[in-house]
């Protein structure tokens, strides 16, 4: 049986953008997530965004302009917005009652950022008996103090190897699996 997919696209938020501190290949990572969402929706595959709901001096407090969706990846009418507090998106939503609400088997992961949300939330969901996906390069974040994002995107990839699927962005295909 085809595993029932739902792409889920984590934190793609302005303030990520911000140029004061944006993360490494913003342009890059959002056309491909828009590319990603295009494909979802033609394949008529759930799409589910995902905000982060920051604290009192965070740019991405609930409610102020760094926490909206990035203008190019705005959710359509049917699609669901969940806003979370914690990496894992599973552990402050009601993400894993609306996958099961879709007989959702399998979650394909894009978004930012990398070493926090992305990893949790792929963890959290192979956690909890999901397939994983993970858009190897569809995801990014910040440089770190001792590691260029690059170096930490990749070792993200790296951990889940082996407990998530890894596919690069171009290879995805909803509903009808992935090509290689």
């Amino acid at each position: 049986m085809t595993p029932r997919e739902a792409l889920l696209i984590i934190d793609m938020q302005v303030n990520q953008f911000d140029p004061a501190h944006p993360v490494a290949g913003g342009e890059d990572l959002l056309g491909k997530v828009r590319g990603l969402i295009a494909r979802a929706r033609d394949a008529q595959t759930p799409v589910v965004f995902v905000r982060h709901c920051g604290g009192p001096a965070d740019p991405d407090v609930k409610g102020t302009e760094g926490w909206q969706l990035h203008p190019a990846l705005q959710p359509g009418p049917d699609e669901l917005v969940l806003d979370k507090t914690t990496c894992d998106t599973f552990e402050s939503t009601a993400l894993g009652d609306e996958l099961a609400a879709r007989d959702v088997t399998r979650v394909v992961i894009a978004g930012v950022q990398s070493d926090y949300c992305i990893r949790e939330t792929s963890l959290g969901a192979i956690a909890r008996g999901l397939e994983v996906l993970l858009v190897e390069d569809g995801h990014s974040t910040c440089p770190g103090k001792e590691r260029s994002a690059a170096e930490l995107s990749a070792a993200v990839n790296a951990e889940l190897a082996g407990r998530a699927e890894l596919v690069r962005a171009a290879e995805v295909q909803f509903g009808a699996g992935v090509t290689k």
